[in-house]
Formats: C-alpha cells, sequence, structure tokens
C-alpha cells in the first residue's frame, strides 16, 4: 500500500485548520456573542441554535450524497474545497456582524447569515471529511492522517483564542461589535487561503467509480443501506451524545471564566489552554493507545476525562492555577481519543463499500456530521435553556447563585454524565463487522474496498 507524503498529510491537516479558524470561533465564542454583543436573549440564542442548525444537518446529509456522485479532473471531493472556500471566509465574516435594524431586524438577520454560513460550511467540511478515504487505503496511514487533521483543527482553534479576542478590542476601538466583524473578516480571510492550500497539497489517489446520477429515490436506498448497518447507526448515536457534551464544555467556557472565576482578562488563556491541550493531545493518539484496542481505548479516555471533569465541579474558583491544570487535562485526553472515534468510520466505510459496491465516503461522513449538528443544535439550545432557567442576565457584572451554579454545571458535571453514556452506547458496536485491522499499529492486511 502506498505510503502518504509528509506533504501530503500536512495539507489535509490544514483544511481542518481552515474549518476550525471559523467552527471554532463558532464552538467558542457564538453563544457569549450573541448573547452579550450582538443582545439577542438567551432564549433566542437557544432557540435559534436548534432550529438552524437542525435544518443545516439535512443539508449536510444532501451534501454528502452530491460529493458522492461527482466526478471531476480535480477528483470527487478536492473540488468542493475550490469551490466553497470564499463563501465560507465571507460568510463567516458577516455571520459576526451586528446591523442597526432594531431587535425584529437583529433576529431575522442572525438567522438568516448563520443559516448561510452553515450551508456553506456542509459544502466544504462534508468532502473534505470524506476525502479521506480517497488518499489513503492503509489503516494506519488514515489514523495518522486524522491526528494530523486534528492537530491543525486545534491550531485554527489556538489561533481564534490567542488573537481573535485582542483584535476585536485592537480594530473595534472600544465598540466590540465592529471588533468582532472586522477580526472575523481577517479570519474568513486566513480560512480561504488555507481550504486552498489543502486543494493544492492533495491529491485522490484512490477514486472509486461514481454513478452522477442525483436522484432523491438514489439518496434513499443509499441511506437505507446506512439505516440497516449497526455500528453506523452506534457511531451516529454516539456523535449525537459526544458533541452535546462538547458544545457544553467548550461553548460554556466564556462564562464559566467570567461569572464563576471573575477573571474575564483570562479567557483568551483558557482557551488557548483548551485549544493547545488539543493539539497536543491529538499527535499522542498512536503512542498512547499504539497497542490497544480502538475501542477499549475510546472508552478509557472518556471514562477519565468524565472523572476529571467531575472533580473539576468541586474546585474554588480562588484556585486559578489548578483549574487552568485540569482544563487542559481534560481536553488532552479527549483530543487524544477523536481521531480514534473518526477512524471507525473509514471502517464502516470500507465494510458497507465492499458489500453495496456503491461510493458512500460523503454519505457516511455526511450523515455522522449531520448527527454532530444535531448534537450541536441540543447543546447550543440546552445552553441558552439552562442559562434562562438559572436566571442568567447577559453582560450582567454579576449573576445570581442559581446562575453561577448552572454556569458551572454546564461546563463540568452535565457533560461528564453525557461522554459516560458513550460507554453504554458503544456496547452494541459489533468489532468483528469492522474490516480486518482493529489496533492501531498494525496493518497486516490491506481493507476492502472495490
Amino acid at each position: 500500500m502506498k505510503k502518504l507524503r509528509f506533504k501530503e498529510k500536512i495539507g489535509y491537516g490544514l483544511g481542518d485548520g481552515a474549518s476550525n479558524i471559523i467552527w471554532q470561533t463558532i464552538m467558542l465564542f457564538m453563544a457569549y456573542f450573541y448573547t452579550d454583543i450582538y443582545g439577542l436573549s438567551a432564549f433566542h440564542m437557544g432557540t435559534m441554535f436548534l432550529v438552524v442548525r437542525v435544518f443545516d444537518a439535512f443539508a449536510d446529509v444532501y451534501a454528502g450524497y452530491l460529493a458522492d456522485h461527482t466526478k471531476t479532473k480535480h477528483g470527487q471531493f478536492r473540488p468542493y474545497l475550490l469551490w466553497f472556500a470564499l463563501p465560507f471566509g465571507i460568510f463567516g465574516a458577516l455571520t459576526f456582524y451586528t446591523p442597526d435594524v432594531g431587535e425584529t431586524g437583529k433576529i431575522i438577520y442572525a438567522y438568516v447569515s448563520y443559516t448561510v454560513l452553515s450551508l456553506f460550511y456542509s459544502l466544504v467540511n462534508v468532502p473534505y471529511c470524506a476525502m479521506i478515504n480517497n488518499l489513503s487505503q492503509d489503516p494506519d496511514e488514515r489514523v495518522s492522517m486524522q491526528s494530523y487533521r486534528f492537530a491543525f483543527a486545534a491550531l485554527g482553534g489556538i489561533v481564534v483564542s490567542a488573537v481573535a479576542l485582542p483584535l476585536t478590542k485592537v480594530l473595534g476601538n472600544g465598540d466590540l461589535q465592529k471588533g468582532y466583524f472586522y477580526g472575523m473578516i481577517l479570519m474568513g480571510a486566513l480560512s480561504t487561503l488555507l481550504f486552498l492550500v489543502c486543494f493544492a497539497m492533495t491529491k485522490e489517489h484512490y477514486i472509486k467509480e461514481v454513478d452522477k446520477k442525483q436522484k432523491l429515490s438514489g439518496l434513499y436506498k443509499e441511506l437505507h443501506i446506512l439505516l440497516k448497518d449497526q455500528n453506523w447507526r452506534c457511531i451516529f448515536s454516539l456523535n449525537v451524545v459526544n458533541l452535546i457534551a462538547g458544545i457544553l464544555k467548550t461553548g460554556g467556557a466564556m462564562y464559566f471564566v467570567n461569572y464563576y472565576l471573575h477573571r474575564p482578562d483570562l479567557v483568551s488563556v483558557i482557551l488557548s489552554i483548551i485549544l493547545g491541550a488539543k493539539f497536543i493531545g491529538s499527535m499522542f493518539t498512536i503512542s498512547l493507545y499504539g497497542k490497544l484496542d480502538r475501542l477499549f481505548a475510546y472508552k478509557l479516555a472518556m471514562t477519565v476525562q468524565a472523572g476529571v471533569m467531575m472533580m473539576l465541579f468541586f474546585v474554588p474558583s480562588q484556585y486559578i492555577v489548578s483549574i487552568c491544570i485540569i482544563i487542559g487535562v481534560i481536553h488532552f485526553i479527549n483530543s487524544t481519543a477523536t481521531p480514534l472515534q473518526w477512524s471507525l468510520l473509514s471502517d464502516i466505510i470500507d465494510n458497507l463499500e465492499k458489500k453495496s459496491n456503491k461510493s458512500l465516503s460523503g454519505l457516511v461522513f455526511s450523515t455522522n456530521i449531520f448527527a454532530i449538528k444535531i448534537g450541536i443544535a441540543i447543546g447550543g439550545a440546552i445552553i441558552g435553556w439552562l442559562l434562562t432557567m438559572g436566571g442568567y442576565i447577559g453582560n450582567a457584572p454579576v449573576q445570581t447563585e442559581s446562575a453561577t451554579l448552572v454556569v458551572r454545571l454546564i461546563f463540568t458535571v452535565i457533560p461528564a454524565v453525557l461522554l459516560l453514556s458513550l460507554i453504554l452506547i458503544l456496547k452494541k458496536y459489533r468489532t468483528h463487522e469492522n474490516t480486518e485491522n482493529m489496533m492501531i499499529g498494525v496493518a497486516d492486511s490491506e481493507p476492502a474496498r472495490h
């Protein structure tokens, strides 16, 4: 099996760096931006997250189906990076623009801009994710590429956390609404550039035969193939729950730092710790779990991470250094496990394509991104609704005890319980239905592909 060059792995990784310059901004800042900068109520923010992301999640599925039935001189999935990198970058900025159009107008603008951004994200990110199976047939190489991918994803987030907030203050000259918009113009431009570099540095070496017919009846038939597969159903469910937990522990960070630690000056520091830990952790996947079964390793990581998160709930707010270390440990553990989870999708694709004789990479990845967005939608709504129940008031200098307690629960205990539930979900995953290799670092036989 052909080994990928270092250049190609770097190029592939840059694609998720491009995505995460916008994506991590959404994960880390968007809830806070809408409630404390843009001026939406927590209830409107939470409801919008749910409505827009559920709608967008269905767009993901069709984007994957379109990509599976695409064939151009540039490949099957790569062309989408070329076609949609610029629109994605433009709407990454426009979504963080605050128009002076009154309360109703602002609500409408928020819904429209966020929906369009999400649609362009689907059209660029779904094909990017699916591209990995066309880059290599080697399970080891795929795990390695996933590690590069999530390392650069974290780097994209580090750029956002370390640069974006200071930029909002400098560029806005005291006006945070303008500062966020001007800052995101620069972030959007960088995202577009990195997607184009990713396109230039990668090549699809294994392109399957593509049926270019795109009919809804064909989509339904291919979805039926996925729905019948127990492993696909298992990972789909896992992604929904995992991303509910993920949006709570990242989207809740701004609230935790501002209203439990009472140290708004540490927001950039904490976010950099989170993303720095993710960068380092993603590079340790193979060295930590190389001799372990992937499912066992993933369950172990989730168990340890949940325990550490529950411990964080009981740490007093004045123990800043300890809190920073614990947060770093949580996200380090999580990021070591993420490439394991995504590598299982490639196994599922190999198995389904062998049985069905169809190109299903785009659809498998898009349906799981669908699951991710459903999880984010629910998680974002939960943040808004729980804050409302706790009596949270946006941009208030001090919150009530009930609001502060809710902020702490959102950031620690609730996502910890959700992570433990992932272990129960994985009990239904059938390891014998995977392709031959189930150990990282062991590739005795080539996975079956047509």
